[in-house]
């Protein structure tokens, strides 16, 4: 249901992006690099987050990690991970396979600007074996994402000297 959640909504906003599926598990940042031929950096992982009562979910690129201070700034509040069944519960896709389409309940999305280092970023695509290939930017059109500074500097430069 999940895979077909988010082909659903490509077929209706963005028909010329491919949803690709593979033998391949990318239900990790590792996986998903060599699956994909990509570098960590380009996977788009998305974060299921609990702020206070509300649930955002937040696109990093996969190398990064989310620094809390400035994640309570810019979110308003504590992020607090959500757990394995209110993950898939809230969005309807299975962790590992989370992204910011074809979600089961609207929930507000956030895009780091780490995502920016990229010109095309490959998120999950509702399973563990699909992901897709899109601009940063395009991705946070499509989803009516804010951008937002939520990462850790000190991974954001060894990535860039990577």
């Amino acid at each position: 249901m999940s895979l077909d959640s988010v082909r659903a909504f490509f077929a209706q906003h963005a028909p010329d992006i491919a949803v690709i599926v593979t033998q391949e598990s990318s239900a990790t940042v590792p996986l998903a690099a060599a699956a994909h031929g990509v570098e960590p950096g380009q996977i788009a992982k998305t974060l299921s987050l609990r702020i206070g009562e509300d649930v955002v979910l937040v696109v990093t690129r996969g190398n990064a990690r989310l620094d809390n201070k400035k994640a309570k700034a810019a979110l308003g509040g504590k992020p607090r991970m959500l757990g394995p069944d209110e993950v898939e519960a809230l969005t309807g896709h299975p962790v590992g396979g989370v992204c910011p389409f074809g979600l089961a309940t609207p929930l507000k999305i956030y895009c780091d600007i780490s995502l920016r280092a990229f010109d095309i970023v490959v998120p999950a695509a509702g399973s563990t074996h699909s992901a897709l290939r899109i601009a940063p930017q395009r991705m946070a059109e499509l989803t009516q994402a804010e951008w937002v500074d939520v990462c850790q500097e000190a991974v954001l430069e060894a990535a860039a000297a990577e």
